[in-house]
């Protein structure tokens, strides 16, 4: 998926914006809403994974990588290899959470059997106190930062079944997990809908309050990162993201808001 905003002027500064799905809704919101007061500015927005959003950064080929995930260290080795230093801008807080059909009687798991149920160990719905049905696990592919997400916070970085059907994209997990009343899987909250059922987790319901006060397991920061501290027409925008009415579009996205001391607490946790 690739966006192009353009204000039309003849001698426009540029910002690439690559990389992660989850907080693509995140940053088409916010740039909408930048361009408006700032006319002089094309971007490229585009998602693909958090993977290919760092990757785009370490080749020097983005301004901007969007991700859900924190830079892996061999990523970073790689990166100040190629002279280019990351640096993390956490703009938001997500509680990544189960989803199933809205037809599934199961409203909620503990972490112990999501982590079953990816590792193909428990296969049907009625060991979990379902119906007699198969499970199909509905899992994002390798190169995002969601997936990585959740191998390290639901399955301690066990091995996802190879039955697991892959989904490109969040919205791509959303539809396939609305069109099937066996299937399981995870997104980040912004994306939930009617179309699906939210589960709790270890009797948690996901939702701002919970993810904030850390009693939602399965929380994590969304980051923007850049190749050093930004400067120009970046920094402005990622200032932006970051200002109250920046936060106030985290928050009709779905997703959790974050203050200064929200935002240094959460960037330390799930580091791999």
């Amino acid at each position: 998926m690739c966006l192009l905003f353009s204000a039309g002027a003849a001698f426009a500064e540029s910002i690439v914006i690559k990389g992660s799905t989850t907080v693509l809704p995140i940053a088409q919101a916010a740039l909408e809403a930048y361009m408006k007061a700032h006319p002089g500015v094309n971007v490229s927005l585009s998602g693909g994974g958090s993977g290919d959003g760092i990757k785009a950064m370490i080749d020097k080929s983005t301004d901007i990588a969007t991700s859900s995930r924190e830079i892996k260290a061999k990523e970073v080795e790689l990166a100040k290899s190629k002279g280019v230093n990351p640096v993390a801008h956490a703009v938001a807080i997500d509680a990544l959470t189960p989803i199933v059909h809205p037809k599934n009687r199961i409203n909620g798991l503990t972490i112990d059997q999501l982590s079953q149920i990816y590792q193909g160990k428990i296969k049907n719905w009625k060991e979990v106190g379902g119906d007699d049905l198969q499970i199909v696990v509905v899992s994002r592919d390798s190169s995002s930062g969601t997936f990585e997400s959740w191998g390290h916070l639901v399955l301690n970085n066990a091995r996802v079944t190879p039955k697991a059907q892959l989904q490109a994209s969040s919205g791509a997990v959303v539809q396939a997990v609305s069109k099937n009343r066996y299937a399981i899987s995870y997104v980040g909250i912004g994306y939930l809908n009617k179309s699906v059922k939210p589960l709790t987790v270890n009797g948690v319901q996901a939702s701002a309050k919970t993810a904030l006060a850390g009693e939602y397991p399965i929380a994590r920061p969304l980051y923007l990162y850049t190749n050093g501290h930004p400067t120009g027409e970046v920094s402005r925008f990622i200032k932006f993201v970051l200002s109250p009415a920046g936060q106030k579009i985290v928050a009709r996205a779905g997703f959790v808001p974050v203050t200064g001391e929200v935002r240094e607490k959460p960037s330390k946790k799930g580091k791999k």
